[in-house]
């Protein structure tokens, strides 16, 4: 076999079409790439007959001018190669990228260019699925439809038949499934089969691609202003190949960065609104307290005169006291009004939040001791070292402790565990056995003048969720009949700095 034909049948073997250009760029010689534009196989050609300018050869999309510029910037050493996107027809949406580089002689004078054209449309409509992508989740505030729109925009452009979406506290903590489309079986199920593959993404940062039965699944990180805020998995079946599996990565890194700043904006929205809601109900709050204050104070003066003066009369004397601690409880009520109405400031040093549980406990000794309860703990053994407020920290702690005893049977055990985060932060876990909360209660435990206890305002986990989440920290609450009522909070190592109004 000739060398020539050798040549030949290896660039023909190419999914690409190459022109040689003499100096004033004409066409020298040529090869047809074995691909053609379009997806009926039709004999149309990028090719026109030898000897034409390449502006000739190849019509639509690359001009005179255009050329003429690019061989004047790679004779004169301006660029090492000049490019151009080129569609085949004005309204076809294929596109090809075009390259053009210089042929040099031994003296290292321009003689010639070499163009190459290759079919770059997968690429161009994945570029465009991504930017179609960044502005629809730009729009959104609302993180369950940036979830769904995500998931469907990968589902269009990779053709995923499994989205899966985790978030993570930012402690290092394993992720927690948020949303999922195409999944088989449970989401317990989902987080076994991931969880590998997903504990690396959160200590690299980067993504990481595991098999799902015959199939890849790809796994990206979601990243925020704040660092990482989850994973999102895919798995498709179009990534057998290298060049596949690269390009559906990059597709996902880019929707993974966008869905990064939607949930962040959403995340910002939700506070925001919170800080209004808080200061909408403080004034509110503020401004009934004071109005009742006056009138529980009369009504406080003449039952305490009226039952000094029905001392023999054991009815009037009884309903007196009924009056009396109706009205220690209405005054208890506008205190925690006037406490809503006041600004949250944060006083913040750095210490161990389980030193403020130690003193909790010692304080509520006797009310656990009358109940026969226990407190089961398991601490680190090293001192966390958190930037806190110790005050508004210990109200929030023995408010979960008063519920949790409310709750627990008699001569039962609690147990308190608390754990030091890979990343710094703090975690405690507070559970009782008693009867769980009721499912459609559990969503609304941290609303505000909510409760299920009688002679409760309702105001203590609202309070202790506002303390908390000030210190840019979570709380959380599971209950279930088999295991009980597990209170949850998680501080980080750097707290918020703004105050709520």
């Amino acid at each position: 076999m000739s060398n020539d034909l050798l040549e030949r049948q290896l660039l023909d073997a190419l999914p690409v079409s190459i022109y040689t250009l003499d100096a004033d760029g004409h066409v020298v010689s040529s090869h047809q790439a074995a691909a053609r534009f379009g997806d009926d196989g039709g004999a149309s050609s990028l090719l026109e007959e030898k000897g034409a300018p390449i502006w000739e050869a190849i019509p639509h999309g690359v001009s005179r001018g255009q050329v003429e510029l690019g061989m004047r910037m790679l004779r004169a050493g301006r660029a090492p190669v000049a490019r151009w996107e080129i569609n085949r027809a004005p309204d076809d949406d294929h596109v090809a990228l075009l390259q053009m580089t210089p042929l040099r002689d031994d003296a290292h004078v321009v003689t010639g260019f070499v163009v190459s054209v290759v079919d770059v449309t997968s690429l161009d409509r994945a570029r465009t699925a991504a930017v179609d992508a960044g502005i629809a989740l730009a729009r959104t505030i609302d993180v369950d439809h940036a979830y769904q729109d995500a998931a469907h925009r990968l589902r269009q452009t990779l053709r995923a038949h499994l989205v899966v979406i985790t978030v993570a506290d930012g402690d290092g903590a394993p992720p927690r499934i948020a949303y999922d489309y195409g999944a088989e079986g449970d989401r317990r199920t989902l987080e076994q089969r991931f969880a590998t593959a997903w504990q690396s993404v959160v200590a690299t940062d980067q993504p990481a691609t595991s098999r799902a039965d015959s199939a890849l699944a790809i796994h990206a990180p979601i990243r925020g202003v704040s660092g990482l805020l989850g994973v999102i998995t895919i798995v498709a079946d179009d990534t057998d190949s290298p060049e596949q599996a690269a390009d559906a990565r990059r597709f996902l890194d880019e929707v993974a960065d966008q869905l990064g700043a939607a949930i962040e904006r959403s995340r910002q929205a939700a506070y925001v609104a919170k800080r209004q809601r808080a200061a909408a109900i403080g004034e509110v709050s503020a401004g009934v307290a004071h109005e009742l204050r006056n009138p529980i104070f009369g009504i406080s003066s003449a039952a305490q005169l009226l039952r000094f003066r029905a001392r023999e009369d054991p009815v009037m004397e009884k309903n007196a006291g009924r009056i009396l601690r109706e009205v220690e409880r209405l005054n208890r009520m506008v205190s925690t009004l006037l406490e809503l109405g006041r600004p949250l400031s944060l006083k913040l040093s750095t210490s161990d939040p389980d030193a403020l549980w130690d003193d909790v406990l010692e304080s509520e000794r006797g009310r656990l001791e009358s109940r026969a309860i226990a407190i089961r703990r398991a601490r680190p053994r090293v001192p966390a070292a958190i930037a806190i407020d110790g005050e508004q920290l210990s109200q929030v702690f023995r408010s979960i402790l008063s519920n949790a005893v409310d709750a627990a049977p008699e001569a039962s055990d609690i147990t308190l565990e608390s754990t030091i985060l890979p990343k710094g932060g703090w975690r405690c876990r507070l559970t009782n056995r008693g009867a769980p909360i009721p499912p459609e209660m559990l969503p609304r435990v941290f609303e505000l003048f909510l409760s299920t206890k009688p002679g409760s305002t309702g105001v203590g986990l609202a309070m202790a969720q506002r303390v908390v989440e000030e210190h840019n920290g979570t709380i959380g609450i599971e209950s279930t009949a088999e295991s009980g009522t597990t209170v949850s909070v998680t501080l980080p190592s750097t707290p918020r700095t703004a105050s709520l109004p």
